[in-house]
């Protein structure tokens, strides 16, 4: 039995590796998609740090002062949180054009469409990470904090990221068309912007405030400006002050339901 879960184990983890490979070389053969994908997070940093603001006042000492040390965590959160509308409409394609019927007809594992697609995702968000952080760095942002926490920054932000991949893939698996998936904006917009991106939840309404505190993003945010050392921008809701530990436990819980959610859809496709 055991030797029977070992070789299932094995060809599981070949046939995911085989499904990130083939979505990694479908990227490499379509730079243009992961230059649009790209596109979106920078224009709203030229957007945000230099249209809006320099008439944001977020550390009390005046329009424009420290907002790019402000901005800058909630803009990696936020290119993290929005990826997972492309992995749904990336998924809704390749279900309508039949590449998943396609594998649901060879002798491979059920989760490794799911699993692989994941971890193609993953590496495609590292490499957005990194060309966002060498941009913002240009623009003169710097992390204030040690190596270390920098480092553990960014895990927090491919941690959420990881956690939401699975959301797109159960969403872009439900859609009935890649038309449906292109709306899924509608979803992502609002589930980004209220938020603690651009503005501390404090200076909201209050009922608005709450939700952005409480929002997984602001959570993400919070914490890279924790470690970022970025100047604290207090609002006064019990989960800011806790920002580290809802960044760990918010992915999880998103990752617990929506993991096997998606697992369980791609093997009832054809049902």
């Amino acid at each position: 039995m055991d030797d029977t879960l070992a070789l299932r184990a094995r060809w599981a983890i070949v046939d995911s590796w085989t499904v990130v490979v083939q979505e990694m070389t479908h990227l490499v053969r379509q730079p243009a998609n992961f230059a649009w994908q790209l596109g979106f997070p920078i224009v709203m940093v030229l957007l945000f740090v230099y249209v809006f603001g320099s008439a944001m006042d977020v550390s009390g000492h005046g329009a424009g002062t420290g907002y790019l040390d402000y901005a800058m965590p909630g803009l990696f959160a936020m290119t993290m949180a929005f990826g997972f509308m492309n992995t749904a409409l990336a998924v809704a394609i390749t279900k309508e054009k039949g590449f998943i019927d396609r594998f649901r007809s060879m002798p491979m594992a059920s989760s490794a469409v799911v699993t692989g697609r994941g971890v193609a995702d993953l590496l495609h968000a590292t490499v957005d990470l990194v060309i966002l952080a060498v941009i913002a760095v240009v623009l003169g942002w710097r992390p204030g904090g040690s190596t270390a926490a920098t480092l553990s920054a960014f895990a927090l932000l491919l941690w959420l990221r990881l956690a939401l991949i699975f959301v797109g893939i159960h969403l872009g698996l439900l859609v009935k068309n890649t038309e449906t998936a292109g709306n899924l904006f509608a979803l992502a917009f609002p589930f980004g912007m209220i938020s603690s991106v651009f503005a501390p939840p404090g200076l909201m309404p209050g009922w608005l405030g709450t939700i952005a505190a409480w929002n997984p993003v602001s959570s993400t945010a919070g914490a890279i400006r924790d470690l970022f050392e970025s100047p604290p921008v207090e609002s006064g809701y019990w989960i800011e002050g806790h920002a580290v530990a809802a960044a760990i436990v918010w992915p999880a819980v998103i990752l617990a339901v929506f993991l096997p959610l998606a697992v369980r859809r791609y093997q009832r496709l054809s049902r």
